[in-house]
């Protein structure tokens, strides 16, 4: 047995092919019994059987292999699970026969409080505390409920069957075909799965309420959560019938399982895990609440419904032949939710916000600890480290990157192809690539393999000498110092108008161009106000920019003028705040550039300019105190006029954009100390605290109030925060309680002083 420790994947010589597993939860001593029965395609000369299993307790007098054409029963001479391992190893004394068995195995286990493998959550009704049961197998946690083969290549079909208390609501991956009641205990039986891996079979146990509704093709579609809280379940319903229709027409395949339910877990790890047709949520992500949720709640559990329900295709029904290729589950999941959203809500304009997901992939890919896209994974311990934003929003980036080079309709068209090929099968990075080259004849596999297997990514260096204009790129680094990095990059550049674009490949360190020949138009010599260049339009590209003098100079003036789109002024300022503190620009010129953006109206440029004045503050604080006072002036003068603008209260008819700004901008000015807003603030705050259903503190500014509170406590008056304390105490809503904890973590030292 001492060959099988040790090694990364499990050996090839059996392969599970349909998995009937019953289980048996006890949600009062938080214990389970189970078996299962594998249907096992011995394809190579073994006396042994190796599959996962972790934190489980093996009957072993319960474990044999069957041999279905003999019928002949094999008990292991030998059953050892190695818990360093996460395998159990089965030796018998004789070389199982080839062909179809069943392996048959008891088992028991612990409903854990690590949310991960089967385990439990708490809830409240009627003031009484209850347990559910719930699961959670990514990455590598179905070996914790049953014994199997836990890998994603590793595809079979489940027959699942729990015996729970009468009284609850047991849901599994597929609809319920049989239930018996017997007494205070039912059996319930579920439809077999279609192939999957083990990874997205699911599990919950508990009391819920629903709400339902149907896709115009008859798949039911429920959201479950909490006794009580059924209405807030009906958005996420309401956008996932939709979501649903959509990605039918836009992978050109329909939904494959006859059910989706989407359930909200009070005790969860990550935000949401896809399950394939039981999806699970951790409750801000999954519920909306009319009267006291913000406009940001609202999209994001628009934007999370639609990244689970883009896996029951990209993840689910096509999944990654192992976790190496992880990025491409989740970085595609996240850039097709935001095609969604834009799709369902095209006011939003949400292909701008999205900017905020790729300014996170370029900060975490800028550090020198980065790490590729792709990442070998050699064992499961280290999948868990790649579950981060350069996997999911760098990842995201570089598919929008792409489909911006191909084309939108060659890349939809070319990604169809591409899930019918691989439908109920297993896929890498490169069989996309290959798709995508087939459909578009662009050398994709070459360009993306650049940006996919190393780490970091280029800053392209822009000057204009004699109408030539010079590109250079090298990697970027936030600490200032040189990389070695080379891409392909998509260029994209404009000249003066978005009528005059370009698009080409830099293959190079550096190139030269003929300004007139490449573009069609001349760069005057007029200084600020004369003509400008822009890269990277409108941001489509995973790069930086760094523009000469003259260039910078001209588009501070394009913003002042409002020539740019939104998606540019962003880009520009991000530029140039990256760049300001790698060092290759001076504080200066940015908050020269700063002051550009003063009658800056939309939400994503304004979001931004607020969270680099934030990082600005908080240098200054460490580093240069006495111009903290002056900055801070300097900031509200960029946020006041928009404040202005907006108000207090919303408007009849105004845009999901302004409530969101309305929050954001008060809230900046609040932690400013402006004088004016925290007054406002604290008087509507204590307005709420008579009445909790006041129209004068609405979910969007809240957050403003709690930030004026909390400027107010000190060691002698400390009212603010018991006051804060009793609404985080009495409110039932998570999301209200994650907004009074987001303030708290910014006030924590004031909180540790009193």
């Amino acid at each position: 047995m001492e060959e099988f420790k040790g090694q990364p994947r499990l050996p090839k010589f059996a392969v599970p092919k349909r998995y009937d597993i019953r289980l048996t939860p006890d949600l009062t001593s938080c214990k389970f019994g189970g078996s299962v029965a594998i249907d096992v395609d011995v394809v190579g000369d073994t006396k042994f059987i190796v599959l996962n299993a972790a934190d489980l307790t093996i009957n072993n007098r319960s474990v044999s292999f069957t041999n279905k054409v003999s019928s002949k029963a094999l008990e292991p001479t030998k059953v050892e699970l190695v818990e360093a391992d996460e395998i159990l190893v089965l030796e018998f004394a004789e070389t199982l026969p080839t062909g179809m068995g069943v392996l048959a195995i008891g088992f028991e286990g612990v409903l854990n409080d690590k949310m991960k493998g089967f385990y439990r959550s708490s809830y409240e009704l009627n003031g009484e505390k209850k347990n559910m049961a719930v699961t959670q197998f990514e990455p590598a946690d179905a070996r914790r409920c049953f014994p199997c083969w836990d890998e994603p290549a590793c595809k079979a079909t489940f027959k699942i069957t729990l015996d729970v208390p009468s009284e609850l609501v047991a849901l599994s991956n597929m609809p319920v075909i049989d239930e018996k009641v017997d007494g205070n205990m039912k059996t319930v039986s579920y439809q077999e799965s279609p192939i999957m891996s083990t990874y997205l079979v699911a599990v919950v146990i508990g009391l819920f309420d629903y709400v339902e509704d149907h896709t115009s093709d008859g798949i039911k579609v429920r959201v479950y959560c909490q006794v009580g809280k059924a209405n807030q379940g009906k958005f996420a319903l309401n956008v996932a019938v939709k979501t649903l229709e959509l990605y039918k027409e836009y992978f050109a395949v329909p939904y494959s399982l006859p059910k989706l339910d989407m359930i909200a877990i009070p005790d969860f790890a990550a935000g949401a895990m896809e399950n394939y047709g039981l999806v699970t949520y951790r409750e801000t992500a999954l519920l909306y609440d009319d009267q006291h949720s913000a406009a940001a709640n609202k999209q994001r559990v628009a934007t999370v419904v639609a990244h689970e329900l883009a896996h029951q295709w990209f993840g689910n029904l096509v999944t990654m032949e192992w976790w190496t290729h992880l990025w491409l589950n989740e970085g595609f999941a996240t850039w097709v939710s935001y095609l969604a959203a834009d799709s369902l809500f095209p006011e939003w304009k949400i292909w701008t916000q999205f900017l905020d997901e790729c300014t996170e992939g370029l900060r975490l890919d800028g550090l020198a600890e980065s790490h590729p896209i792709e990442v070998e994974v050699n064992h499961t311990g280290e999948i868990d480290e790649i579950f981060d934003a350069i996997s999911y929003r760098k990842g995201a980036s570089v598919i929008r990157m792409l489909q911006n080079y191909l084309g939108a309709e060659c890349f939809q068209r070319s990604l169809a192809s591409y899930i019918k090929k691989y439908a109920c099968s297993n896929a890498k990075t490169e069989d996309l690539w290959a798709a995508l080259e087939e459909g578009s004849g662009e050398p994709v596999n070459k360009l993306m393999n650049s940006w996919t297997k190393q780490k970091g990514y280029p800053v392209i260096s822009v000057k204009v000498k004699e109408e030539k204009l010079e590109l250079e790129q090298s990697q970027f680094l936030s600490s200032g110092s040189p990389g070695d990095g080379q891409w392909i990059v998509p260029i994209t550049l404009c000249c003066g108008s978005y009528d005059v674009c370009k698009n080409f490949l830099l293959y190079n360190k550096s190139d030269s161009f003929d300004i007139k020949e490449l573009l069609g138009c001349s760069i005057s010599k007029e200084g600020d106000n004369g003509g400008w260049i822009k890269l990277n339009v409108n941001q489509t590209g995973f790069y930086r920019v760094k523009y000469d003098k003259d260039l910078a100079a001209r588009l501070g003036y394009a913003i002042e003028m409002k020539q740019l789109s939104e998606t540019d002024r962003f880009g520009i300022l991000d530029d140039h705040f990256a760049l300001c503190m790698a060092r290759q620009q001076t504080l200066t010129s940015l908050l020269t550039l700063m002051a550009s953006y003063s009658e800056e109206t939309e939400y994503t440029v304004l979001s931004n300019l607020i969270t680099i004045s934030y990082k600005i503050g908080r240098i200054a604080a460490d580093a240069r105190p006495e111009l903290l006072d002056y900055l801070k002036q300097f900031f509200i003068s960029l946020f006041q006029n928009s404040a202005e603008k907006l108000g207090w209260d919303s408007k009849p008819g105004e845009s999901h954009l302004d409530a969101l700004l309305r929050g954001e901008i008060f809230t900046a000015l609040a932690l400013l100390g402006h004088k004016e807003t925290l007054n406002e603030a604290s008087k509507r705050f204590h307005a709420f605290l008579a009445d909790r259903t006041t129209p004068l503190l609405p979910p969007d500014i809240r957050k403003a109030a709690y930030v004026a509170v909390m400027q107010k406590v000190s060691a002698s008056d400390r009212s603010g925060y018991e006051s804060l304390l009793r609404v985080y105490r009495e409110t039932d809503l998570s999301q209200e309680k994650t907004r009074i904890l987001s303030i708290e973590k910014s006030f924590g030292k004031v909180i540790q002083n009193i």
